[in-house]
């Protein structure tokens, strides 16, 4: 953790903005106190979105998986045998 007065943050604004990306926590102090906290965005922790590729590979997955049959068959079946 590290904090930083203003006059400073002004001056080095990009570098503690990648110290944040970097997972680093940075506070921003005036007259001592503790008044900013800079962190990454929601939207830079976001998952990409899925390409054609990667929903191709799901269903190359889904189809090579064995069926799981009937779930009511598979419940009745649970609940029959005590588990």
């Amino acid at each position: 953790m590290a904090d930083y007065p203003v006059a400073i943050a002004k001056e080095q604004l990009s570098r503690l903005i990648d110290e944040a990306l970097r997972g680093e926590c940075v506070t921003i102090i005036r007259h001592g106190k503790p008044v900013v906290e800079l962190r990454p965005s929601l939207a830079a922790h976001a998952p990409s979105p899925l390409t054609r590729a990667d929903m191709d590979g799901l269903r190359r997955r889904r189809a090579a998986r064995p069926p799981l049959g009937d779930a009511t068959a598979i419940l009745r079946q649970m609940r029959d045998s005590g588990r």
